[in-house]
């Protein structure tokens, strides 16, 4: 569990992860849900929605210290443009932000602050999309190749988690459905469905994953989630 947060948030000392730690990143999603939920909750007493959601965006983007976000710029600039599969994974490498980067980077910051926004605020919501997306990203090392021949996530490389973080997913899912009722199996299921084929996307212009794709795979996972908790039912 040490060894999950550490990789996943700012909090622990910064170690070398095993295989070990996957079985954990739902766990951390709980908790990371609950910390950018309860954030949500407190500044909406203070502050006006749109202000309120931008803070709690903001928290969220400070516990993980942006490791998603960045990875989901990289994986904008390298899968998104006509490219070879080396010059991809060279772009990806890179820490120069791209046209296609910025731009995903920009979209999804302000749909996250549009959809809180525009819902009251609830934990149990935010928890449970954070875990699901985290309990598939969780999935993706045992199932897919690493396409690179070295970096951080090569410690997740035939993970034995195996498809025990999908458990998670089934109690995340109540959890929503109890707290907006059944538009939240359709947002556990949206979760579900991004970070899948952000995942298949991967596969397809780079032949596996990398700690960017997984990143990538989280944000956008998180976000598809909340755009459909926060649609007019």
């Amino acid at each position: 569990m040490r060894e999950a947060f550490a990789f996943l948030t700012v909090l622990g000392r910064s170690t070398t992860p095993t295989p070990r730690a996957l079985r954990w990143f739902p766990v951390v999603g709980i908790a990371l849900g609950a910390a950018v939920g309860g954030s949500w909750w407190l500044f909406t007493k203070m502050f006006p929605p749109t202000v309120a959601a931008a803070l709690a965006i903001g928290v969220d983007l400070a516990l993980t210290g942006l490791l998603h976000f960045d990875g989901l710029v990289d994986s904008a600039d390298g899968l998104l443009p006509h490219l070879s599969r080396d010059r991809r994974l060279e772009v990806m490498h890179t820490p120069d932000a791209g046209a296609f980067g910025v731009g995903v980077g920009g979209l999804i910051l302000v749909l996250r602050v549009a959809c809180l926004a525009s819902m009251s605020p609830d934990v149990m919501v935010v928890a449970g999309i954070w875990c699901t997306s985290r309990a598939i990203v969780a999935v993706a090392p045992a199932r897919l190749r690493y396409a690179r021949d070295s970096g951080l996530a090569t410690a997740f490389t035939g993970g034995n988690g195996g498809w025990v973080p999908l458990i998670a997913v089934v109690p995340a899912a109540i959890v929503t459905a109890i707290a907006i009722g059944w538009p939240g199996i359709a947002t556990s299921a949206a979760t579900i469905v991004a970070c899948v084929s952000v995942l298949a996307f991967a596969r397809h212009r780079i032949g596996g994953f990398t700690g960017d794709v997984l990143g990538a795979s989280i944000l956008v996972g998180e976000t598809a989630g909340l755009v459909v908790a926060s649609a007019r039912w």
